[in-house]
């Protein structure tokens, strides 16, 4: 063996031997701390379960029409995983559109032909005869005749969670309202954390009298009970889609402001930050280059919180009929649409939004819970 070889050898061995017994970054014993956590990891892969449904959407949901709202009235609150036999008829006044994947999976592709429910069907040379389905026992629907040439397809489809009292796939449709609730989640929190890191820690750094006006401001509408608030935002901006998000992310960002405040108050003169101003750096590198990388890790646990509290109230607007407007789909409207039928035989139309809703909350909750037992240096 050459000498060069044997040095490479000792030193590839020295290297590991002091890799292995040097101490672990900050950043990775928070890691392991939580991976010791088994709610917060459980946690973690529920919301993105939830995060892969909402990206891919249309793409992965049993109704791929846009907003999921392909309706048959005699399909209405079928119970779950029942069937139906659909012959699929062409239609001249309907031109067959094809979206590449992107689009499709963003807003879905319209049906090329028109879907109609049948009870039974049978072939006879060139027609096809089909008995209409009514809901009824018996069945008593209309025989109608089409020739092959305008039958499309006869398939079976399955509605694994049934549908709902507009004949609509209850599945698809939980699975397109996850988009709103994280949709929502990620842009109110996004508004929320612009404003309130930078009132937050505008306040702590300068002090004195905009300490005292930000401070002011963060009592007023800290004395404004959430939900009230939310609802005036939403009705001077209108009822839609991004309103309810701008309304909800005008209203969280006082917890975010408060916090950075507290934080800043007790880093800004260490000596660091007091090196930074003797070397002349600017307030805002100042601030956001070597205060605020140092408070991160409180800020995602209020983030975290945050994000469910803003689930909740997107689903309670909804369920007010001031959110997000149909034929969007949304939990909170369609555990209104369907709360009626909670005590009759068709309780779960309510019941699997409503779990949905609590689901998505409890997992953030056990999140930032495990976040904050990871970023705390005592749990060791």
């Amino acid at each position: 063996m050459r000498l060069q070889d044997i040095f490479s050898k000792k030193h590839r061995s020295f290297v590991k031997k002091q890799s292995e017994g040097a101490p672990l970054s900050p950043s990775r014993l928070a890691w392991q701390r939580f991976k010791r956590n088994r709610l917060a990891v459980a946690s973690l892969v529920v919301i993105g379960l939830f995060f892969m449904v909402a990206v891919l959407g249309y793409l992965i949901t049993p109704d791929h029409t846009p907003d999921c709202n392909q309706q048959y009235l005699e399909l209405a609150t079928q119970k779950p995983f029942s069937r139906a036999t659909f012959v699929c008829l062409r239609n001249d006044d309907i031109e067959p559109a094809k979206p590449n994947m992107f689009r499709r999976m963003l807003f879905g592709e319209p049906l090329s032909y028109m879907a109609m429910p049948v009870y039974n069907y049978e072939s006879i040379g060139d027609s096809v005869i089909v008995e209409t389905y009514t809901g009824s026992v018996p069945n008593d629907g209309e025989r109608k005749a089409y020739h092959k040439d305008e039958v499309v397809k006869i398939e079976k489809r399955t509605f694994i969670l049934g549908t709902d009292a507009y004949g609509r796939d209850l599945l698809s449709q939980i699975m397109i309202g996850s988009r709103v609730s994280l949709s929502v989640g990620f842009i109110a929190i996004a508004i929320a954390l612009l404003i309130g890191i930078t009132l937050g820690a505008l306040a702590a750094y300068y002090g004195r009298w905009v300490d005292s006006l930000i401070m002011w401001l963060i009592n007023v509408v800290w004395s404004i009970p959430t939900v009230l608030l939310v609802i005036a935002i939403t009705f001077a901006l209108g009822k839609g889609f991004w309103q309810v998000f701008v309304a909800v992310g005008l209203t969280m960002w006082v917890d975010i402001a408060r916090v950075v405040r507290g934080q800043v108050f007790s880093i800004k003169e260490k000596e660091y930050v007091e090196a930074t101003r003797a070397l002349g750096y600017s307030t805002f590198r100042t601030i956001f280059r070597h205060i605020l990388p140092n408070i991160t890790g409180s800020i995602i646990v209020v983030a975290t919180s945050n994000f469910a509290s803003a689930i909740l109230l997107e689903a309670g607007l909804s369920f007010l009929g001031i959110g997000v407007q149909p034929p969007t789909p949304s939990w909170g409207a369609m555990v209104k649409e369907n709360y009626g039928y909670i005590l009759l035989d068709n309780a779960y139309l309510a019941l699997l939004p409503g779990a949905a809703i609590m689901v998505i909350v409890l997992a953030f909750m056990l999140l930032g819970n495990g976040i904050r037992d990871a970023l705390d240096i005592k749990n060791g």
